[in-house]
C-alpha cells in the first residue's frame, strides 16, 4: 500500500475498486494528521455503505482501522448501496437520491471553519442526478475551508458502467479528480 504523507496544506483523492484499502489509508492519514497537529478542527465525514458480498464486506466505516478521536466532529451517513439494493433503475436512483439528501444535511451540520477534512467513500452522495441529486462542487468547496483534506473514493467497473447511479458516481470522481491536488490510485 502506498504511504500517503499528508503536508499541513492540500487536498488528495485516493481511488481504487473495493477492498483495495482506500478506507484504510485514510484513515492512516487521519492518524498522521491527529499526531502532528491534534484532533482541534478535524471533521470526519464517512459516507460509506457497509454491504457483505460473498462473505466479503465491501465498503465500510473508517472506525475499522482507527479510533477517531472524540473531539473530531464526525459525520456518518446511514448509506445505501444504490446498485445492489435496487431491483431497477429508478429504485436504484431513489435510494441514491435518499443518500444525497442525507448527505446534504451531514455536510451542512459540519463546522464552518474545519482544520482537517477526511471523507470516506466520497462519491457516494453524488449517485443520484437531476434535481434530487448533490453538486460535488458543495463537497470540495467545504474542504477548500480546511488546511487539508483527504477523500477516497471507488473507482472500477466492477459494479456496473451503464446504468446511471455508476454514470453519475464516474462524474463525480471525475470532478473530485480535477479538484485534488493528489491523486493516489490504488
Amino acid at each position: 500500500m502506498p504511504d500517503l504523507p499528508l503536508p499541513p496544506t492540500g487536498t488528495a483523492l485516493v481511488t481504487g475498486p473495493s477492498n483495495a484499502g482506500k478506507t484504510r489509508l485514510t484513515a492512516r492519514a487521519l492518524d498522521a494528521w491527529v499526531a502532528e497537529y491534534g484532533a482541534d478542527g478535524v471533521v470526519v465525514l464517512d459516507f460509506a455503505p457497509e454491504l457483505e458480498r460473498d462473505g466479503t464486506l465491501l465498503g465500510g466505516r473508517l472506525t475499522q482501522f482507527t479510533d477517531v478521536p472524540a473531539e473530531a466532529w464526525r459525520g456518518v451517513l446511514e448509506a445505501h448501496a444504490p446498485r445492489a439494493g435496487g431491483e431497477t433503475n429508478a429504485e436504484a436512483l431513489s435510494l441514491a437520491a435518499a443518500n444525497a439528501r442525507r448527505a446534504r444535511r451531514i455536510v451542512s451540520a459540519a463546522p464552518a471553519s474545519p482544520r482537517a477534512v477526511f471523507v470516506n467513500d466520497a462519491t457516494i452522495p453524488f449517485q443520484a442526478d437531476g434535481p434530487d441529486g448533490f453538486d460535488p462542487g458543495v463537497l470540495t468547496g467545504y474542504c477548500d475551508r480546511a488546511d487539508a483534506a483527504v477523500c477516497n473514493a471507488f473507482e472500477s467497473d466492477e459494479l456496473g458502467v451503464d446504468d446511471p447511479v455508476s454514470r453519475n458516481e464516474r462524474a463525480a470522481l471525475e470532478a473530485l479528480r480535477e479538484w485534488a491536488d493528489r491523486v493516489v490510485e490504488l
